[in-house]
């Protein structure tokens, strides 16, 4: 990967050829979503099969919601990950329990839809290890995120935080130079914008948004 390039994470495998698929296209995180609700959720052993086909350096992202101690104890038994996502209405309080017990990264998730959600950005800039700043569900969504849907850029243009992050929410190939120069964003998360049907990642798409994303560094 080239000095300065835009690291990409590909969320939601769902199969041992999409963490192949990941690895060929250079990618730097792989997602893993642990959330019953989601058309990419695992089983504990599903989810050990991808995360063992992933290669030194590649960092496997496992995705909570509002998970408790017993449920991330069964998937932490049995899957190797390096990092943990936080998706759900997760506390700096809880943060912080989760980082004294398991002893991993936590990345949270920010759903931001207008500048009333900004705040939350800082507060848990503060507490993270990385923000994911991503598109904020419409009401009523049964999904926190892979939903699709992007928000204003303009919104966080040239902010910063007290710890790295990430941008997400309704990436596609088509979109995701155009998002990173609009934000500065050095980091890039996709789910749906490389897949042919929910739950279904397609290697060419994926290929195809890590091409495009390589193209938006300067």
């Amino acid at each position: 990967m080239k000095t300065g390039a835009v690291r990409v994470k590909i969320c939601g495998l769902t199969q041992v050829q999409d963490m192949h698929a990941v690895v060929s296209a250079g990618a730097s995180y792989a997602g893993l979503v642990f959330y019953d609700r989601s058309p990419r959720f695992l089983t504990p052993e599903a989810a050990r099969a991808i995360a063992l086909a992933a290669p030194a350096g590649l960092a496997r992202v496992g995705l909570f919601v509002d998970a408790t101690d017993a449920r991330l104890d069964a998937v932490l038994a049995t899957v190797p990950l390096d990092f943990l996502q936080l998706h759900g209405s997760e506390s700096p309080e809880r943060m912080a329990a989760l980082r004294a017990r398991y002893g991993l990264p936590l990345i949270k998730a920010v759903g931001v839809a207008d500048a009333a959600d900004l705040p939350a950005l800082d507060e848990y800039g503060r507490v993270s290890d990385m923000l994911l700043v991503d598109a904020k569900p419409p009401r009523g969504a049964a999904l926190p995120g892979g939903n699709g849907l992007a928000f204003d850029w303009r919104l966080i243009a040239g902010r910063r935080w007290s710890c790295p992050w990430m941008l997400a929410g309704g990436l596609t190939a088509a979109t995701v130079a155009l998002a990173v120069q609009m934000t500065g964003a050095r980091q890039v998360d996709v789910s749906s914008g490389v897949e042919s049907a929910p739950g279904v990642k397609d290697a060419a798409r994926i290929a195809e948004f890590v091409r495009a994303a390589g193209r938006s560094a300067p």
